[in-house]
């Protein structure tokens, strides 16, 4: 078992890219948008514990901004483990971390996010 601590400096700029682009997103009222760069940073940092958290973090912000019952209660229970699941390296790759997708489904890595682990040269999680 691998266990998993901090983020590669070089993954780093593309996950605060994600976060700002949708402190962006959220600025100029694009919810869609916004959710779609939060879906981003959780599949490039939820290998990493704090990254992890921070991201369910915002999602649960989010959630509570959109006034979704369903989003906020679905984000709860992933705030307080997906840090966990992180550490010991057993999260469901590729997931988007939503309420929308049950939280321990294994799903495609979009070709972007591929790329993005590629250019930083970082290995694809497993």
């Amino acid at each position: 078992m691998k266990f998993y601590t901090t983020m590669p400096g070089s993954l780093k700029p593309f996950f605060k890219q994600s976060l700002n682009d949708y402190a962006t997103a959220m600025k100029n009222k694009d919810l869609t948008g916004a959710w779609n760069y939060l879906e981003r940073a959780h599949v490039i940092g939820q290998c990493y514990p704090y990254h992890h958290s921070l991201v369910h973090w915002k999602m649960l912000v989010f959630g509570c901004r959109i006034k979704s019952v369903k989003e906020v209660i679905g984000q709860i229970p992933r705030l307080l483990i997906g840090g966990v699941k992180s550490f010991v390296g057993t999260v469901p790759v590729g997931n988007t971390g939503g309420a929308n997708v049950p939280p321990m489904r294994r799903m495609p890595i979009q070709q972007e996010i591929k790329e993005i682990f590629a250019k930083a040269g970082v290995p694809l999680p497993q």
